[in-house]
This record gives structure tokens, sequence and C-alpha cells, in this order.
């Protein structure tokens, strides 16, 4: 039997998985819980790429089950960062004006 790789993600990543040439639905953290049970009553699934932060909002139910089977496999990907990481010299900037003026500033 031939196994698929599905994804359940928000729309961003699942759109980047789809643009792969993955199936991958977009939904809200949710509705993941729906589509991820659908996804284990599905015999063809072999691996399940969720985005990591939906995996919190799932049933702890669903969580324990989803650790405890060997199969469908559950990928967690992580979600898109939209900002660059500060480099070393603009994070000590912020964190001085942050102590000088009392709250966060952006510098983008």
């Amino acid at each position: 039997m031939k196994y698929a790789v599905r994804g359940v993600a928000g729309h961003p990543l699942a759109l980047g998985l789809r643009l792969a040439g993955l199936p991958a639905v977009a939904v809200d953290a949710a509705a993941a819980a729906r589509e991820v049970t659908a996804l284990l009553r599905t015999p063809d699934t072999g691996v399940i790429l969720l985005q990591a932060d939906y995996f919190d909002a799932l049933p702890e139910e669903l969580r324990s089950l989803l650790r405890r089977r060997s199969a469908p496999v559950l990928l967690l990907v992580p979600p898109p960062v939209w900002e660059a990481p500060l480099g070393e010299a603009e994070a000590y900037i912020l964190d001085l004006l942050q102590r000088a003026i009392g709250y966060r500033v952006r510098l983008r």
C-alpha cells in the first residue's frame, strides 16, 4: 500500500506545502482537531504535517492518542516567521532603549 503525506496548517504554511506538491488543508487552530481526526481515519495517511502551535490547541485525548500511535507519523512544522531575528547589536540597543524609556520600541 502507498502512504500519503498530508498537511494541516494555517493558510500561509498550507499554501507553502501545496506549492511543494503536498496536499494540505488550511484551517485555524480550532479546526485542526477535526482535520487531524479525519486524517487518522484515512487508511492511506502515512505522515501528518501539523503546524507546531496547533498541536497544543488539540484536545488532550487526541494529543495522547497521537503520542501513542506509530502510524501515521506526526511531524510538527514551525509556523512561518515574518520578522527577521534581531542581530546582537540591535538587541543590545533595544534593551538599552527599553530600560531608558520604560517600554519596548521597534527599529523597523
